[in-house]
């Protein structure tokens, strides 16, 4: 992505990423929305070749464990992720009560805007902080598991539904996760 220090090169590395929301705006706070993501990132293993080791969906950002296989790109993938969830949340804030309707619409407005990056609304930061995974795996993995912990939403990892932790642990997750073994 234009913009982001953090580059993939290699584009079948399994890779950290942190896509984050413009303005660290809390729109995830939804299930509605979260579902959105879920939901991408099934049909992205599905039929793009994506495998998701680790996930966690936050307030505003998501952090993801990801590979993908040949013959598909890892820049594709997350490119086609991000344009879809765009569109699906701008649908979502639109066609569900959302008190926040129209703050969310203009800040998102007033980004495409801004970077002339799209030509209606911009919802997710253009870096993803993609960093090349080595034998970082398991720590980052683990920091992915334990983000709703530090931020008080869950005492324990695999109580927060919208995590690859649950897999982890034994419990059927939310999203098909293509688990590692220590």
């Amino acid at each position: 992505m234009s913009g982001d220090r953090y580059r993939i090169y290699d584009q079948q590395a399994t890779y950290f990423i942190t896509p984050t929301i413009v303005r660290w705006i809390d729109l995830f706070s939804r299930q509605e929305y979260r579902d959105v993501v879920v939901d991408s990132l099934n049909y992205c293993t599905a039929h793009k070749g994506l495998n998701v080791h680790a996930w966690v969906i936050m307030s505003n950002h998501l952090h993801l464990v990801l590979s993908v296989s040949a013959p598909f790109q890892f820049s594709d993938v997350l490119r086609d992720f991000k344009r879809h969830t765009s569109k699906e949340l701008i649908k979502r804030i639109k066609d569900i009560p959302e008190s926040r309707r129209e703050w969310l619409l203009d800040a998102f407005a007033y980004e495409a805007k801004k970077t002339r990056r799209t030509s209606h609304y911009k919802l997710w930061q253009d870096s993803n902080h993609a960093v090349c995974m080595g034998n970082q795996l398991w720590k980052s993995i683990d920091y992915i598991h334990n983000n709703p912990v530090r931020a008080g939403l869950v005492d324990n990892v695999a109580e927060y539904r919208y995590s690859s932790a649950r897999d982890y642990a034994g419990k059927q997750g939310l999203v098909n996760v293509a688990n590692l073994s220590r």
